[in-house]
């Protein structure tokens, strides 16, 4: 049982998210403020029915709705249009499992007959009256009243939802920036390892504790503190004061107990190994069907830690559907590329989707630092060398006064060969990507390799058009000419060819020394395009 796509629509910064799932392990990797954390809020919502660890009832707030579709909803309201209210939907789609029977249905928005779980948040029909009097004058109208809506949490089979325990599939979300305080981390345990225990374990567990709270009464200086204060009746109350342990039904044994690791309270441990041990926990305390979301496995962990926590959900991942948000190029390698999901506000790509087979097995062996950069990235430059690097990224501060990364846009040194697998990722994403390369004495051939990206909307193939000047070399000093180069390289050479024939043969020095010299040189002008 597992969970095979994902439909939203106004749930926060998705204004539309359709996504599909592998039936395993699924690698959330995105930029930041793309909508990973709220992908996985939303799947945990839908399965549980609850936010920030409450009801949905008792935490739902108008800014849970997508702003950009609030205000076109009050933009057309003050145009005298009357356009639908706003709705929050997520969908679930299931696999189709016999277990899964009861949910199963066509009452979706693309009216599949699949199991399924739809919860929305939309107008009450019987306040409707009341909506459309409270927003007749959208003038002063910001933000949705949602005193006027309703929650309904329904399978595709179109019956009420009533408690989680109404779906077969159960969620654990782990996110370490959610767990703000020493007594929600502890709380956060306490429930992860009350899974695991029997009905009768919980029983056990529940009159020891109370048991234990009785025999406190029962100590020596406890009764003769508690006699002393009897003493006093009458003088601060007409009933006797005494202290005890609270044996109510507000103070369980899940409110008393800390979780203790080599007999240290849990809250006096580092945050790093409070998160691997929350993941792990709820790996082993899971059941077959469980679905586990985990937000950023890396916080707060050192290289080594994070290699022995990724290598653990790997091992331990058995027949769970597993979700996991990152930013780092190591989680990313270490649980297999063919798990990744491109993702960027409400629109999902896998590499396994990829239609060049070389192209997808090349990224699924390509250790994926780079290839996260590049998804990471607001614009990418492809550059051929470490020396072509250098020179881009000096001439785009040169020109803009600042280097590329801070205005998002990453130059990654890749081989002139893994150019054309670069930008089918890049049109997977709609990723803006430009390529700087040589024209190695052969436009003819270099316009034909490129011929399916020439043109394209968000591709752009930078290259200089004169055969004599084949790499960045002669392109340089055709540019900037010798008495400059001398300057910059701090050399004497006589003739072009000298100078020409030296920078060919120290590559990486004359990037380097474009790079780091104050003197005033100038990129080639298809190197200048691309520093828009």
């Amino acid at each position: 049982m597992f969970i095979q796509r994902v439909v939203i629509d106004n749930y926060r910064c998705l204004k539309k998210a359709d996504v599909t799932f592998n039936a395993r392990m699924n690698v959330v990797v995105g930029k930041n403020e793309c909508g990973k954390s709220t992908l996985l809020e939303a799947i945990h919502l839908a399965l549980t029915g609850q936010l920030n660890g409450r009801p949905l009832q008792m935490e739902l707030h108008p800014y849970l709705f997508n702003v950009d579709v609030v205000s076109e909803y009050f933009e057309q309201r003050t145009q005298a249009l009357n356009p639908e209210p706003p709705r929050i939907l997520i969908e679930l789609y299931l696999a189709d499992d016999p277990a899964l029977a009861k949910l199963k249905g066509d009452n979706n928005s693309h009216r599949l007959d699949l199991p399924g779980i739809s919860l929305a948040i939309e107008l009450n029909p019987a306040m409707a009256s009341e909506f459309a009097q409270y927003v007749a004058d959208p003038s002063e109208i910001r933000t949705v009243p949602i005193e006027y809506y309703c929650i309904r949490w329904r399978g595709f089979h179109d019956s009420d939802i009533l408690n989680s325990r109404e779906i077969p599939l159960n969620a654990s979300l782990i996110d370490a920036s959610t767990i703000r305080n020493n007594a929600a981390a502890s709380r956060y345990i306490i429930d992860i390892v009350k899974e695991s225990l029997s009905p009768k374990e919980k029983v056990d567990l529940a009159l020891t504790y109370r048991l234990m709270k009785h025999r406190f009464l029962e100590q020596p200086k406890v009764r003769a503190i508690n006699d002393a204060l009897a003493a006093k009746q009458g003088e601060i109350s007409d009933k006797a004061i005494s202290l005890s342990l609270d044996t109510s039904s507000r103070a369980t044994w899940e409110a008393g107990i800390m979780p203790h690791l080599d007999d240290i309270p849990l809250p006096l441990i580092g945050k790093g190994e409070q998160n691997a041990v929350k993941i792990k926990l709820a790996l082993e305390t899971s059941a077959r069907s469980h679905i586990i979301l985990i937000e950023e496995a890396e916080n707060h962990l050192s290289y080594a830690s994070l290699n022995e926590l990724i290598g653990h959900i790997a091992a331990n991942a058995g027949e769970r559907q597993i979700f996991i948000t990152t930013h780092s190029s190591f989680v990313l390698n270490k649980l297999g590329v063919e798990t990744v999901l491109l993702f960027q506000r409400g629109k999902g790509v896998r590499l396994n989707e990829l239609k060049d087979t070389t192209t997808r097995d090349y990224f699924m062996k390509l250790p994926g630092h780079d290839t996260l950069r590049l998804i990471l990235s607001k614009r990418t430059i492809l550059v051929e060398g470490p020396s072509d690097e250098l020179i881009v990224q000096r001439a785009f501060q040169k020109k803009h006064g600042r280097m590329p990364i801070e205005d998002g846009i990453d130059v990654i040194s890749v081989n002139s060969l893994a150019f054309k697998r670069f930008l089918a990722i890049a049109q997977l994403l709609d990723k803006e990507t430009d390529v700087v390369t040589d024209n190695d004495g052969d436009v003819a051939t270099l316009k034909a390799r490129y011929a399916d990206h020439l043109g394209l909307a968000g591709i752009a193939i930078q290259y200089d058009d004169d055969e004599g000047a084949t790499t960045l070399e002669p392109q340089l000093l055709k540019k900037n000419g010798l008495p400059v180069i001398n300057a910059v390289l701090k050399e004497s050479f006589s003739d072009e060819p000298t100078a020409l024939a030296w920078m060919k043969k120290h590559k990486a020095e004359t990037g380097l020394r474009f790079f780091e010299s104050a003197v005033e040189w100038k990129a080639p002008d298809y190197i200048d395009r691309a520093l828009r």
